[in-house]
């Protein structure tokens, strides 16, 4: 029973930390708030994690536990590059928005402890490109695709992907939008980047 009482707990510590995080970002969430959101004290929520970073790290890799498995499963497919574009956008943009504080604690965590991506690559589903790189090579051999490296691909989908993210406050001010005008915007990327970059890499 206590195992079980144990876990409960711990899901729920972490159920409470996801919301708080969404709402108000690593800087703006305390333990305290997210202790009471939970039901426990906060000698409790300390004793499960010692640090609002060691909490956050959790509720990331949590959520980069359930991304990853798409991800990595729409690089290792038998659809076409193109096809591949187009769910990879699609899926990450969706995800992201369900979990927006994950883009910028990656670039946080990088910064601070570049190490930080190793303790990720443990994820035994953490993207692996090996037969995407593979299929652009073969694409552009039978001249499907122009010529282009298959890691320069790779690096256009993930930052187009990435940047709106990142860089949201920027992007509603430039272009004068609320946040209700950008969600849209960001529905509509799923799209728009994927036949950005198609357009792009196709032969004609």
């Amino acid at each position: 029973m206590a195992k079980t009482k144990d876990e409960n707990t711990e899901e729920q510590i972490l159920k409470a930390a996801k919301s708080i995080f969404q709402t108000k970002g690593m800087d703006g969430a305390r333990m305290q708030e997210i202790a009471d959101k939970a039901g426990i004290n906060k000698a409790m929520l300390h004793y499960y994690y010692r640090s609002k970073q060691l909490l956050f790290e959790a509720v990331f890799k949590n959520a980069f536990s359930l991304l990853a498995p798409q991800l990595n499963a729409i690089l290792n497919d038998d659809s076409s590059i193109e096809e591949k574009v187009k769910k990879f956008t699609s899926n990450y943009i969706s995800f992201i928005s369900k979990h927006p504080y994950l883009p910028n604690f990656i670039i946080q965590e990088l910064n601070r402890n570049p190490n930080f991506v190793l303790s990720l690559k443990e994820n035994k589903n953490f993207p692996n490109i090996e037969k995407f790189k593979k299929q652009v090579d073969e694409e552009v051999s039978k001249g499907i695709l122009k010529p282009i490296s298959a890691e320069q691909l790779f690096i256009n989908i993930v930052a187009l992907n990435i940047f709106p993210f990142v860089a949201k406050p920027l992007i509603m001010a430039f272009t004068n939008i609320n946040d209700s005008a950008y969600k849209q915007l960001l529905e509509e990327r799923k799209t728009e980047v994927a036949n950005f970059i198609v357009n792009s890499i196709k032969n004609p």
